[in-house]
């Protein structure tokens, strides 16, 4: 049987940062073609369409849409698309997981979208954590002021799946929580 998690990077890296390594072909929103992503995976991994549509679909974090015969990440993208998302208002707080190693590039500069379109929110202290704990060494939360932002400005979208994007948070929105405030 197919590794899922084999096949969730794959299709994470060719549908947010590199279409031509499967010899996919993104639209302006993203969206690329869900037969010609199966040939490859079927290729490369041995998976049926049916596995790429389990793993969309039990993907925890929700990753992935399918539309029809299309197929797109639903957010993190470093190449240039639209996902078509209307403006939202964020809750008045939301949360950054990062590492301690980051931590006075981040108050010195604020959170930047690096090399993907944009800043990446959570909703709550412990879906930070999660992202935190992808990466080793001492895990940070920042919260961050949304309200504030919001208010001042600033522009925030709802992905798909729940996270909360933005294009900068700069340092004056965002407050390190401290490890007696962690679940």
């Amino acid at each position: 049987m197919p590794n899922d998690t084999q096949i969730s990077k794959f299709m994470s890296l060719v549908l947010r940062h590199a279409p031509e390594q499967a010899g996919l072909a993104l639209d302006e929103n993203g969206w690329a073609d869900l037969g010609t992503l199966c040939a490859v995976i079927e290729q490369k991994f041995g998976a049926s369409p049916t596995d790429v549509a389990r793993v969309v679909a039990d993907n925890p974090k929700k990753r992935f849409a399918i539309e029809g015969d299309r197929i797109r990440a639903v957010q993190g993208h470093s190449v240039d698309i639209d996902l078509g998302l209307a403006p939202s208002t964020p809750p008045a707080l939301l949360y950054h997981g990062t590492k301690e190693d980051f931590l006075p590039a981040i108050l010195r500069e604020g959170l930047t979208s690096q090399s993907r379109q944009h800043v990446h929110l959570s909703k709550d202290i412990a879906t930070a954590l999660i992202v935190a704990r992808r990466r080793k060494g001492k895990d940070v939360i920042l919260r961050i002021d949304s309200e504030a932002m919001a208010g001042d400005g600033a522009t925030f979208f709802l992905s798909d799946n729940g996270v909360w994007l933005t294009n900068h948070v700069p340092p004056r929105y965002l407050h390190q929580i401290s490890e007696r405030e962690l679940p």
